[in-house]
């Protein structure tokens, strides 16, 4: 009778916006349309960098990974979600949960190492100008992306592993719009206190880490800032990371609160409003902030434009 149990749940029932029936067809045409922007805005950024050789430098070739990595993060959630708000049966397999969970998780741990990458970028740059691109070159570069994706790849597999190695046998019904930690685990029938803490540690180095190494990272370049002679000199050097910052700010902050909160102040509702912020809004302002304000991207923007328009001719 127990295996019979054991093996009830085949799929999961997503309940995100149950609360929202009205307006799922708005919510719709806004989030289609905010994606439909983010893709534009990344294509845009991504194109850009490849064709402009002046911003083939170590900042835009991490931005324009970052760029990548935020795609793929919206293209794993994103277009599910919106079938989800037009269909009347929100469901997703097992193995459709298992494999978009690990997806979420290896493409938001990257981002957070990615991000630590691009601190260390700015502190080179702003520390050691003179010897900047020997220091920061091709090889270093790829070093540093391939070690923020190895570092997201074995934590999304342990963690998703401890997670669907767990019995569902209870119920089905998941209390979001995508498979996240906490909702899934809420389902499961029993856990043990190991994989608990295991999958907290992870979550908790994932975030302090990277963090840790932006902090120092930041510490160095604001004390060889307030040694430049000129007052332009500080404002440039300080514009520089204004960005990165903005962005770690947003980054870390949604993510501290879903995955750093106790387990007693566990709300569906606020998880959900917050996973919309960094699934939807995030990847939506990141390309403004780094990109779209930063007057060398404009100009290599125009070349390329200008260059396109030209080609027919």
């Amino acid at each position: 009778m127990e295996r019979v149990n054991e093996t009830v749940v085949r799929e999961f029932v997503f309940l995100g916006f149950s609360s929202l029936a009205r307006l799922q067809q708005l919510l719709f045409i806004v989030f289609l349309l905010l994606y439909l922007f983010t893709l534009g805005t990344n294509a845009i950024i991504i194109s850009t960098i490849v064709l402009d050789r002046a911003l083939h430098t170590p900042m835009y070739f991490f931005l324009s990974v970052l760029s990548c990595s935020e795609t793929c993060y919206t293209f794993v959630i994103v277009p599910k979600m919106l079938v989800d708000l037009l269909a009347q049966k929100k469901t997703i397999s097992f193995l459709g949960c298992t494999i978009q969970m690990f997806s979420f998780l290896f493409l938001g741990c990257s981002h957070s190492f990615l991000l630590a990458a691009m601190g260390y970028d700015r502190y080179m740059a702003i520390c050691n100008p003179l010897r900047y691109t020997v220091l920061m070159g091709h090889r270093v570069c790829l070093g540093l992306v391939a070690a923020a994706c190895a570092c997201g790849f074995t934590v999304a597999q342990i963690i998703t592993s401890l997670v669907f190695h767990l019995p569902f046998h209870s119920s089905n019904q998941l209390h979001h719009f995508f498979c996240d930690i906490s909702p899934v685990l809420k389902l499961a029938s029993h856990h043990t206190h190991f994989s608990q803490i295991v999958i907290f540690m992870l979550c908790t180095l994932v975030l302090v880490i990277p963090l840790l190494l932006i902090f120092v990272s930041y510490i160095r370049i604001i004390s060889a800032i307030l040694q430049f002679p000129s007052t332009l000199g500080r404002y440039k050097a300080f514009a520089t990371c204004a960005s990165h910052l903005i962005t770690v700010t947003i980054h870390y902050g949604c993510a501290s609160f879903v995955y750093l909160r106790p387990k007693s102040n566990y709300s569906s509702g606020q998880d959900a409003l917050i996973s919309v912020s960094y699934t939807i809004l995030t990847p939506l302002f990141n390309p403004v902030i780094y990109s779209l304000r930063n007057k060398e991207f404009k100009l290599a923007l125009c070349r390329v434009m200008g260059r396109t328009i030209s080609l027919p001719q």
